[in-house]
């Protein structure tokens, strides 16, 4: 599996589209995660799912993780997210979950615990990240002593900026691709966001006011959106523009 650079100038700017970035992506030093383990301390975290649709957590489409290699490529490569009963109890459920709750209903297999136990992935604590019904991620930190109380609340309370950290290069480079939202069309979304009329949106970006008007409404439709208000909420979201 591919080893992403912390310190790269243009982060992805190798890769033509989201699919083409390796799906698993290992770091060591992230500045983030370093000043957050300084508040709680843990082992290792996996940061899973983007803020898009078909990239969610739980598809294996998308971690960001300093676990270790081995542990991660048999993981994948043996489709144990399928039937680890953490994967499962999160997805289902609305809130935290750890190994210890969930493994006195549903043991994990004689695979999945020889890994853990090999490589010290012990404890895992799990927080779900939901946009309505659809879990899009989740950040599972692990520590060889479990998390108390106090400490959990604090890291529920840090999941979602944690998440935007991690996964803001992702985002940046290839939400709108995703999407496929022309330049034309994000334009429009950005001067719509200050309060711009199509008229003064037109006046700003030099295009006739029909030509604003078919991009946003291209726009609306491609977010998901019902009408202009929703598609700039939808499109800030997204960090798509600011």
């Amino acid at each position: 599996m591919a080893m992403a650079s912390d310190s790269q100038a243009e982060p992805y700017g190798e890769f033509v589209d989201l699919a083409s970035v390796p799906r698993t992506r290992f770091f060591h030093h992230h500045p983030f995660i370093e000043r957050l383990r300084r508040a709680v301390h843990f082992d290792f975290i996996a940061v899973s799912g983007l803020d898009i649709d078909r990239f969610r957590f739980g598809r294996g489409q998308s971690i960001d993780t300093n676990l270790p290699p081995g542990y991660m490529e048999a993981y994948a490569a043996e489709k144990l997210y399928l039937s680890d009963p953490l994967v499962a109890a999160s997805v289902d459920g609305k809130d935290v979950v750890c190994d210890a709750e969930v493994f006195v209903s549903a043991p994990p297999s004689a695979r999945l615990q020889q890994l853990m136990t090999s490589f010290g992935v012990l404890n895992r604590t799990l927080f779900p990240l939901r946009r309505g019904e659809h879990v899009y991620g989740a950040i599972t930190f692990i520590r060889t002593v479990p998390f108390n109380a106090d400490e959990v609340d604090f890291l529920k309370r840090i999941c979602e900026a944690t998440h935007v950290a991690i996964t803001k290069p992702l985002m940046d480079r290839f939400a709108a691709d995703t999407l496929k939202l022309t330049y034309g069309e994000l334009i429009c979304l950005r001067l719509a966001s200050h309060g711009l009329t199509s008229e003064r949106i037109a006046a700003e970006s030099g295009y006739q006011v029909d030509t604003v008007n078919t991009y946003m409404k291209s726009a609306v439709k491609k977010v998901g959106a019902s009408n202009r208000t929703e598609a700039i909420a939808e499109a800030i979201r997204r960090r798509l523009i600011e």
